[in-house]
């Protein structure tokens, strides 16, 4: 009896609809810039005018294991905004504008439900980044995945002027840090999250929890809430500062000590984060206490709070904060960059009182 690529566990006309559902969600994105609609083998934009020295800048990051919490919840429409964040937001740190986005949607046995609820959080993602859903790939791989499954992987491409590119080459001592709020977690220490939350705890996704501050919002909703974009912001940055505005560090894993250091190349200087300047989210106050988690392994792998830091001149900091909260975002003086002997080996001091 004749065997077909379905019986192996392809379904091609599910595929089909499911790039057929895809089709109007990226036309909803589109900007001046794209050349040609989804479908082709290649997306193609045009670089945008304005710029002497253009350059592009590319980002690419998945989402890790928030997504099992997203098939246990059944809630697929969000995961897709942390996919374009991840990628956006790194891009976003050298000072660049997104320009488009690419996806990477691959399953066992595709629900076309589930890939267009995903495929639309994606779309919603681009839409706050002002980046165009310029293509993308979804791929069928039986055997590969668990049923219920997938995995997502995204790709950001920017541009910026050469002149104005941040690479921390002018952060001074003296200069003030301005943190910028995270929604929570955003994409980052899941692993330890679930462990202490879900599997030592046993905490069901339903369950409210009075770290949480709120009685009607469950872990599950916490654990889901999407990654800040911060496009809006960094764009208002750059033009309320311009050359007082020296980097920007996207706090992802590592937390604030492992991201930091990255933008600040002078070996000679340190940076001093004042903890108590901000109040930490309920999620962490949970996974500390009911793990417990020791502050120093919180430090290292969550950003407590803090999804983005600039480094800016210390007159500045009233018109970034400004510039912030004109975006949308919550925004406060974090701390200041030091001589490195004051911040210790690892070049940040984090310092709670």
């Amino acid at each position: 009896m004749p065997v077909s690529y379905k019986d192996a566990g392809v379904d091609i006309d599910a595929g089909d609809e499911l790039v057929d559902r895809i089709a109007p969600l990226a036309r909803a994105t589109r900007t001046a810039g794209v050349l040609a609609d989804v479908g082709g083998f290649a997306g193609l934009f045009a670089v945008p005018g304005g710029y002497t020295e253009p350059v592009l800048v590319s980002g690419t990051d998945g989402v890790g294991t928030k997504l099992k919490v997203a098939f246990a919840t059944g809630v697929h429409d969000t995961i897709g905004i942390d996919l374009v964040a991840m990628c956006v937001n790194d891009v976003l740190t050298v000072g660049a504008r997104p320009l488009f986005f690419l996806d990477y949607f691959a399953s066992g046995t595709p629900d076309v439900g589930v890939g267009e609820a995903v495929v639309r959080g994606v779309a919603d993602g681009c839409k706050l980044a002002g980046a165009a859903l310029l293509g993308g790939e979804t791929a069928e791989l039986p055997g590969m995945y668990a049923p219920g499954e997938y995995d997502l992987a995204g790709f950001a491409v920017g541009i910026v002027e050469r002149s104005r590119i941040l690479d921390g080459r002018a952060v001074r001592k003296g200069d003030a840090l301005v943190g910028v709020a995270s929604s929570g977690l955003h994409s980052n220490g899941y692993s330890l999250a679930r462990r202490v939350l879900l599997d030592d705890a046993a905490l069901a996704l339903d369950a409210t929890l009075p770290e949480l501050g709120d009685p009607g919002r469950t872990l599950g909703a916490a654990l889901l809430e999407p990654t800040r974009i911060y496009a809006r912001a960094v764009a208002g940055l750059v033009a309320a500062l311009g050359e007082r505005l020296h980097a920007l560090c996207h706090i992802t894993g590592g937390g604030l000590p492992g991201n930091l250091p990255r933008v600040v190349p002078d070996e000679s200087l340190g940076l001093a984060v004042e903890l108590a300047s901000y109040p930490r989210p309920g999620i962490f106050h949970a996974i500390a206490a009911r793990g417990p988690v020791e502050e120093t392994e919180m430090q290292r792998t969550f950003n407590l709070g803090v999804g983005l830091v600039a480094v800016v001149a210390e007159d500045a900091v009233p018109a970034a904060v400004a510039a912030l909260e004109a975006a949308g975002e919550r925004a406060w003086r974090l701390g200041a960059i030091v001589p490195a002997r004051e911040a210790g080996p690892e070049r940040v001091a984090l310092r709670r009182a």
